[in-house]
């Protein structure tokens, strides 16, 4: 049972960013922008206003989840992955509530394979001391 939670979680998470990834790489304006209010809209137009952020942003989501989908060096594409995880939850945590079930989701999903699918990929990184 645990074998088909853990395709579904490399499934859905490797969808998420190589679809979006992608399609903010090669037709930014595919999939329509939801309306945000004052706050959250500044926020994005300080993001977008640099020339490179969203090219490297979605460069490294399109990479990551591709590597996820391919179930290739999945805990490099999880490390790469997980500053934009946080930054999608807090967005929508704080900016654009209206978001914050895809985000929890994706958070889960991220902290399910990173803490429990390829927990012994971490067991160095996390260890409090090195022996």
């Amino acid at each position: 049972m645990m074998k088909y939670v853990d395709i579904a979680a490399h499934i859905l998470l490797g969808l998420v960013f190589a679809v979006f990834g992608l399609a903010g790489l090669l037709k930014p304006d595919l999939f329509p922008q939801p309306e945000l209010d004052q706050e959250a809209a500044f926020f994005m137009s300080g993001l977008s206003a640099n020339a490179y952020f969203m090219v490297v942003l979605k460069l490294v989501e399109a990479v990551g989840g591709i590597l996820i989908l391919f179930r290739r060096w999945v805990p490099l594409a999880l490390v790469l992955l997980a500053p934009v995880v946080v930054h999608i939850f807090l967005f929508h945590a704080f900016l654009a509530p209206e978001g914050l079930p895809m985000a929890v989701a994706l958070v889960v999903l991220e902290g399910y394979l990173g803490f429990v699918v390829y927990r012994k990929s971490f067991k160095t990184v996390l260890a409090a001391r090195q022996n």
